[in-house]
């Protein structure tokens, strides 16, 4: 029986987890779980799942959060903040934990799992975005295991000989990420000039958080994902690539020197990379619905467009440039997106606060959390000065 902590569960991705853990009770428990503000969503995913230990991360909130428990007739520990999410996370309630907390908010507590030797199911990409050395560092040391759930890395994952070989002595030749392309597929610069929040937010074929819609949209969310596939397969960066694959049926593929390729296939539904990576190395059902090749409509592959889409870019830049280049680049992008968010930054013009702040500050080397963190809080403010000198 795996116990399972999930960090963030009130999201997109915590949904999906719990719902393949209902469908094996006698395999999954999902023992503690966390939200940010979220009370009423996190309280009933407790009274539903019965976990040992609820987190709401704003300690304003926990007083509330153990009236609806105990109001629900839910009997668990209740805790707060984000040092109460690290501790579960490296403690002794789980022994897997799956780290959906968006954005940098969810490094602290990955990398206490990671030191801890649990098993990380890792959805929070900006961790390794961040702090790759570091993460797969504590991983080492604390003689756990990492294994992606997002879904291109999981394909990938899946289609390496031992999941993270030696690329080299593997004969992988490229790894090919695949893309949907977000709502703006074939789009111009010029069509995209007054596009909304509401808009970006509208996902062709995955239902996400605001931010990673927005990220999806512009292209970074598959920017963010060649960096994490760099740290997690190591893979330099002239082998690794983008196809915008707008069907979102074929979730990746590895091209081997001999001319063969792999790929991994499955409906668009993030509980098939859940299951594999819950289960792994055995399978256990999804509850995803088989795919269907004969009805499927023709796959199509194409280049992304750089020129438009220019986060992307900016993300392959930043990984040649190594160092905590990636880390500013994820701390720039994300103060340009809640810009955008709220109002206050045109669509297009979030690459252009990512490009100035990577500008501003040329890459160090990764050195220690603390350093890291410094850098991380020096791009968001060059981030917001960049914002208010446009407005």
């Amino acid at each position: 029986m795996r116990q399972i902590a999930i960090l963030g569960a009130t999201g997109s991705i915590g949904g999906s987890t719990l719902d393949v853990i209902a469908q094996h009770p006698d395999r999954f428990r999902a023992s503690v779980l966390t939200a940010h503000r979220n009370v009423a969503a996190l309280a009933e995913l407790c009274a539903r799942h019965q976990p040992q230990l609820a987190i709401i991360a704003d300690p304003a909130l926990e007083a509330e959060l153990a009236r609806r428990l105990a109001a629900a007739g839910v009997r668990c520990e209740v805790a707060s903040g984000m040092d109460a999410i690290a501790a579960a996370a490296a403690g002794s309630l789980c022994d897997t934990v799956v780290a959906a907390i968006v954005g940098a908010a969810g490094l602290d507590s990955s990398l206490a799992a990671a030191r801890a030797g649990k098993r990380l199911l890792l959805a929070n990409k900006e961790s390794i975005v961040m702090a790759g050395p570091l993460l797969l560092e504590a991983l080492r040391v604390g003689g756990g295991e990492l294994i992606p759930v997002d879904s291109e890395h999981n394909a990938i994952f899946q289609c390496l000989p031992g999941g993270r070989p030696d690329l080299a002595k593997s004969g992988v030749r490229r790894l090919l990420l695949t893309a949907s392309g977000g709502p703006f597929r074939g789009r111009t610069r010029a069509q995209l000039s007054d596009v909304t929040p509401d808009q970006a937010c509208k996902h062709p074929k995955w239902s996400m958080g605001r931010k990673i819609s927005v990220d999806s949209a512009t292209l970074m969310n598959k920017g963010l994902e060649v960096i994490e596939a760099h740290h997690l397969f190591s893979a330099p960066v002239e082998a690794i690539e983008v196809l915008v694959h707008p069907q979102s049926m074929v979730h990746s593929l590895v091209e081997y020197v001999d001319g063969s390729v792999l790929a991994q296939l499955g409906n668009p539904d993030m509980r098939t990379a859940l299951a594999h990576a819950l289960a792994w190395p055995e399978r256990v059902s999804s509850g995803v619905a088989p795919l269907d090749l004969a009805a499927a409509e023709p796959l199509h592959f194409e280049p992304p467009d750089l020129a438009t889409f220019r986060c992307l870019a900016l993300a392959f830049q930043a990984l040649r440039e190594g160092g905590d280049a990636p880390a500013i680049l994820n701390a720039a992008n994300e103060v340009a997106v809640e810009a955008f968010l709220a109002g206050a930054l045109p669509f297009l013009s979030i690459a252009d606060v990512v490009e100035s702040v990577l500008t501003e500050l040329p890459a160090q080397a990764v050195v220690d959390i603390q350093t890291l963190g410094e850098r991380d809080r020096a791009a968001r403010t060059a981030a917001r000065r960049v914002l208010r000198n446009a407005c």
